[in-house]
């Protein structure tokens, strides 16, 4: 079991998994008509999953709305091939903006990703051990315009309860390399977050919702 423990990297699966996803992307030239497959992209978002369980309560509304959605998409690419016609079913069907509808839960995954990705740039560009300012910054560039009072306040009641950047790495069970990860998830995640968003561009549905 400890042998297992050891073994598992998640920020280092992540920063892969993204990679490839974004290796993908650029291989095809980066517009609207690239494609990008619903199955690696929801596995990839489940690798993480973990990041958003070891920041603790102050994250518990956000990674269980998270890990529901990468959920619907991981069901949703049993019979769908791409997020390019997953999304133009749901256009079709006149449900995008409807819940549980697979265009709208991808737009709440990839903002999901983009608060872990906020995260990482201001842990990257912190210095001390705490990360009450670096969440606080994510949270409220990413996610804070979507939520209501009552979850906000909770939100930032749960910011005491928050790892130190050092507890933080030892429940990712990451050593020095962590910082090269999160800058290589940054990275990644960057180039897949502009292929969304020129989705839902491109599709005149906007990203503010």
């Amino acid at each position: 079991m400890a042998n297992h423990a050891a073994e598992e990297k998640p920020l280092r699966k992540m920063a892969e998994a993204f990679k490839d996803l974004a290796n993908t992307l650029n291989s095809q030239t980066l517009d609207e008509a690239a494609k990008m497959e619903v199955a690696p992209f929801s596995h990839a978002c489940t690798l993480v999953s973990p990041l958003f369980r070891c920041l603790g309560i102050a994250f518990k509304f956000a990674e269980l709305d998270y890990v529901a959605k990468v959920g619907d998409l991981a069901e949703a690419s049993k019979s769908i091939t791409t997020l390019h016609t997953m999304m133009d079913q749901d256009i079709q069907a006149n449900c995008v903006r409807k819940a549980g509808s697979h265009t709208r839960n991808l737009l709440r995954v990839k903002r999901g990703l983009d608060m872990v990705k906020v995260l990482f740039e201001e842990i990257i560009a912190a210095e001390g051990n705490s990360l009450k300012d670096p969440a606080s910054k994510a949270y409220t560039q990413v996610f804070a315009p979507y939520h209501g009072w009552a979850i906000r306040k909770a939100v930032s009641a749960g910011m005491y309860a928050l790892p130190t950047r050092q507890q933080l790495m030892i429940k990712l069970n990451e050593d020095d390399s962590a910082r090269t990860q999160m800058q290589n998830y940054v990275a990644s995640c960057e180039t897949v977050i502009t292929y969304i968003d020129k989705l839902f561009t491109s599709r005149d549905l906007g990203i503010d919702w």
